[in-house]
């Protein structure tokens, strides 16, 4: 957990000048994004950064994510530790988010978004067509899962966690024919090379606000609230708006089986939002799959016109959720 002896609210150092306390995991990749975002935060504002280590329940626990908490295991801890004024602001993957905003708190900055795609990792350089009936792929992504088993290849499906380094390694090993991961996270590890394919969303589609950081600090500091701002990507914020909107209307969690991908492009009338969604049945065997578009000004909108679309075509049923 974070410093207990950091100082409290009323007294935070983003309003005195000082360094700016930035609380991150500890993972390699966690540090590494929270690293780029105190170096563009450094050139931007002239202010010092220092990284704090906040332990999550996700860091300290190797069960699947469903079965310690599922949505927010990675986050609480550094929430907590913003509203106790150890840290001045956090750097979150925006996917690990729940889609309620938290009280007290507030999304200053979404940076410009990594590419959203996910990758493989496999032996001898294979694509997923390449693998062949009974390889046997790791994820611990039920998104992932589902859409794998659907591809109807016969592959084995196994689940893992870890960091990157964890993963990938049961590939060298052989333990495992090929792993997927996100691009954004190899990428952001100067890793990309690893990859042997950039899977096209037309065969598995994202996760909700894949690829994308969430800056997060106390709404009540209005001044880092605004130096925050510097870093926010309007493209990006607006693609991940419509991207949570969809899964909040859901009422699924971060592992439910549900993909969405929304991007930004000029239309007939102005900007416009295209926003693509899907839910899937944990065993691959069915999936609706839907799309939509409208202005950017309306992004969740769309979002939420989307889940009623897939609510209606059965969603809930694969995602084997009772609504309420």
């Amino acid at each position: 957990m974070a410093d207990p002896a950091a100082s409290a609210p009323g007294s935070t150092l983003a309003r005195s000048g000082g360094p700016l306390r930035l609380g991150t995991r500890g993972s390699a990749l966690a540090l590494a994004q929270s690293g780029q975002v105190a170096a563009a935060l450094g050139e931007r504002l002239g202010r010092a950064v220092e990284l704090v280590r906040v332990q999550t329940e996700g860091d300290l626990n190797s069960a699947a994510i469903a079965q310690i908490g599922g949505t927010g295991v990675f986050v609480t801890a550094l929430r907590d530790a913003l509203a106790a004024g150890h840290v001045d602001l956090a750097v979150h993957s925006f996917k690990d988010l729940p889609t309620a905003p938290a009280d007290g708190l507030v999304i200053a900055a979404v940076p410009v978004r990594e590419d959203p795609r996910d990758v493989l990792v496999a032996r001898d350089g294979l694509t997923l067509g390449e693998l062949g009936a009974g390889a046997r792929v790791g994820t611990g992504s039920p998104r992932r899962t589902a859409q794998l088993l659907g591809l109807g290849l016969g592959l084995e499906v196994v689940p893992i966690r870890g960091n990157v380094d964890t993963r990938i390694g049961k590939v060298r090993s052989g333990e495992l024919d090929a792993v997927v991961l996100a691009r954004a996270g190899l990428a952001r590890l100067d890793r990309l090379a690893d990859a042997t394919e950039v899977i096209d969303p037309l065969t598995v589609l994202p996760a909700p606000a894949q690829g994308a950081l969430a800056l997060e600090c106390r709404s009540a500091d209005a001044e880092l609230v605004e130096q925050l701002g510097a870093l926010d990507d309007a493209d990006s914020r607006t693609a991940v708006a419509a991207e949570r909107a969809l899964l909040g209307a859901l009422e699924a969690g971060c592992t439910a089986p549900v993909g969405a991908l929304a991007q930004v492009a000029e239309g007939d009338d102005g900007l416009e939002i295209y926003l693509r969604g899907l839910v899937a049945a944990i065993d691959g065997n069915d999936a609706v799959r839907l799309s939509a578009t409208g202005p950017t000004s309306e992004a969740e909108q769309v979002g939420c016109r989307l889940a009623a679309e897939l609510l209606d075509l059965g969603a809930a049923d694969l995602m084997g959720v009772t609504r309420r």
